[in-house]
């Protein structure tokens, strides 16, 4: 009579043989968890998460589909998890981060969701990384970004002083930056030249507007639009990280945030000085 035993702590139970395929069965099981993980974790990143939320996530959902030990490591560059399941070798796997700074928080809940789901009733590997590409395939559409660009750069140039016309232009500057965004960001190498030449362009079309309509103030467009620009929420989440202990990732995103403000900021110092000579 052969040896049988039950694989379980996936979610479901499983009657495999002790010898030959258990064994592949158990590590395959394992391994497509820790494939799924990992994009769980990119995806949490790309959309604004803070460390602690994604260390914690992982951990969670790695101690409910049966792992007896879990080690999560998260900085903002990349995610290392280490996963140990009963009768099994230990697996390590890491994933580098390209993408990161993003602010998607209709697709944050979804992934939030997904975990507590996953943890109070814990599902196969495959099932998870079906819900799961639901959820990433799912982007904000154009016709969205391009309302959101405009009516935020609207509302801040007249909350900070500006007038209706002064609003309008903020405006119409908000469609150049949704386009650089969509059309320039691509052929950018990295997040900081982007940011120079999507402030920069900015700047040189509201000097230019600002030469012909001597009546609009520039000031108050300009600020309209640099907030569409600025990294507050990289910054504030940077902050957090130093707070509660993830000292590196937070150093890290602080340094990073500084410096895209650095480079938004000269970007349009630069877009006043070039229309001021040329003017």
């Amino acid at each position: 009579m052969k040896n049988v035993f039950y694989l379980s702590g996936f979610g479901y139970n499983k009657r495999v043989e002790k010898k030959g395929k258990c064994e592949d069965n158990s590590m395959y099981i394992s391994t497509k968890y820790l494939h799924v993980f990992l994009d769980i974790g990119d995806a949490l990143l790309s959309s604004g998460a803070e460390i602690f939320r994604v260390e914690d996530t992982l951990n969670r959902m790695g101690y409910a589909c049966g792992a007896t030990q879990m080690n999560v490591f998260v900085i903002t560059s990349s995610i290392v998890i280490t996963m140990e399941f009963p009768e099994e070798n230990v697996r390590t796997q890491t994933r580098r981060i390209r993408k990161t700074g993003g602010n998607d928080f209709e697709k944050l809940e979804k992934l939030n969701h997904l975990s507590r789901q996953f943890c109070q009733n814990p599902m196969s590997p495959e099932e998870l990384r079906k819900v799961f590409d639901q959820i990433d395939k799912v982007v904000p559409t154009q016709t969205g970004k391009l309302a959101g660009s405009i009516l935020a750069a609207f509302s801040f140039a007249l909350f900070y002083g500006g007038n209706l016309w002064d609003a309008l232009l903020a405006g119409l500057a908000g469609i150049l930056i949704w386009g650089a965004q969509r059309h320039i960001r691509k052929y950018c190498m990295n997040e900081v030249t982007f940011q120079f030449v999507a402030s920069f362009l900015t700047g040189c079309f509201i000097c230019v507007m600002a030469r012909i309509f001597p009546a609009l103030h520039v000031d108050k467009i300009m600020i309209g639009d640099i907030m569409l620009l600025i990294p507050g929420l990289m910054a504030t989440n940077a902050i957090r990280d130093i707070l509660i202990g993830d000292t590196i990732s937070g150093v890290m995103r602080f340094i990073e945030a500084m410096l895209l403000a650095a480079v938004l900021a000269l970007g349009f110092i630069g877009a006043i000085f070039l229309i001021g000579r040329i003017g």
